[in-house]
């Protein structure tokens, strides 16, 4: 299900006070914030006490909408809710959120992506760089490199748009997997050499990015002593992994926070587009931005990978596999994109409740 909250905004759904010293955001968040979204540390607090209204209001609002849910964004600090009845808009509206008629439900805009991704098991041109969900522009946006041409573009594309309601948009990314071998930070080894960052702790051990690790492979910490064993992976198709540790090593509900201290995970409540999100990585530390969309299909080079969340948050090789947080809440572990954090990126992360969910692992929470 399309679940989108986007633009930005500071003001509240519903009434919110804050006054300067409420400490509605972690505090490992706030200079991150501060530095990477341009915040000040009132308005840190304040937009994440919006975001977690919103969060809250979402499912009220989307059972009102029904059948006719059309996705759902931040605007202004506003919850907006798409509705392709406009007979649901009063029912919208009285829970709090802004009702926008739309033309394709969220089920129709999931069905279309669905339907691009089995085209693209046979294989998509690496320039058709990814596609996904838009709920603001009620479509599905596919990327396509700037300048690309060749009969395999074309037709790709072509055939896309058959599927539902496709919008075309020209980018200058080239996403690939942000694994490496640089030594530093809050890291762990695989096979000896290579190197990815820890995701979240779960009972029995952590979970991580697939492109890190295949089942069976031994992991180091970043002492090189034994950590364990990748008893999952799967990539490309997803990018998810969880290790299962040793006695010498006990799960953790906290994220690394950089020398802002850490954050103590207090769930994983999803996220949406406009919501403010903070990566944690053993390449370049602690970084923010926002989601700007849900449900992307990325074509790496080794494959694509389906149902990551899209952000403009920096990461480079070393990252992956690294966690995400938006306020205290667990969102993902770090698959890729393309970028860094001199000049600014994309990034991808593949959500941390279907990783949950397939390997039947509880989250370790504070």
């Amino acid at each position: 299900m399309l679940v989108a909250l986007g633009a930005t905004g500071l003001a509240a759904v519903a009434a919110v006070a804050l006054t300067p010293s409420a400490t509605a955001a972690p505090a490992a968040l706030v200079p991150a914030m501060q530095r990477d979204l341009g915040l000040s540390a009132e308005q840190v607090h304040q937009r994440v006490a919006t975001e977690n209204s919103a969060r809250s209001l979402l499912p009220t609002a989307r059972d009102a909408a029904g059948q006719a849910f059309g996705g759902s964004w931040l605007d202004q600090g506003t919850l907006v809710v798409g509705v392709t009845d406009a007979g649901k808009a009063d029912a919208v509206r009285s829970t709090g959120a802004r009702p926008a008629v739309v033309t394709h439900s969220a089920a129709d805009l999931d069905a279309t992506k669905a339907a691009i991704d089995e085209q693209a098991g046979a294989g998509a041109p690496t320039a058709v760089t990814g596609w996904y969900v838009d709920a603001p522009s009620n479509s599905v946006v596919l990327t396509v490199q700037r300048g690309a041409t060749g009969a395999d573009v074309t037709s790709f594309v072509d055939k896309a748009k058959t599927t539902g309601p496709v919008r075309v948009a020209e980018t200058t990314e080239a996403p690939r997997p942000f694994a490496g071998s640089v030594v530093g930070g809050n890291a762990y080894y695989i096979n000896g050499s290579s190197r990815c960052s820890v995701g979240f702790s779960v009972e029995g051990g952590f979970v991580t990015a697939g492109h890190c690790g295949t089942q069976g492979s031994p992991t180091t910490g970043s002492d090189q002593s034994a950590l364990g064993t990748f008893q999952g992976s799967s990539f490309p198709g997803n990018d998810y992994a969880w290790v299962a540790t040793n006695s010498s090593w006990t799960p953790s509900p906290t994220v690394n926070g950089y020398g802002n201290g850490n954050v103590t995970v207090g769930g994983s409540s999803e996220a949406g587009v406009g919501q403010s999100v903070c990566r944690s990585g053993s390449t370049t530390g602690w970084h923010c931005g926002t989601i700007q969309a849900t449900n992307s299909t990325v074509n790496y080079p080794q494959g694509t990978v389906t149902g990551l969340t899209k952000t403009n948050a920096c990461a480079e090789p070393g990252d992956s596999g690294g966690s995400w947080v938006s306020g205290d809440q667990a969102q993902g572990v770090t698959s890729g994109g393309s970028g860094n954090c001199s000049s600014g990126g994309t990034t991808y992360f593949q959500p941390v409740n279907e990783i949950l969910s397939v390997y039947g692992l509880s989250l370790a929470t504070g």
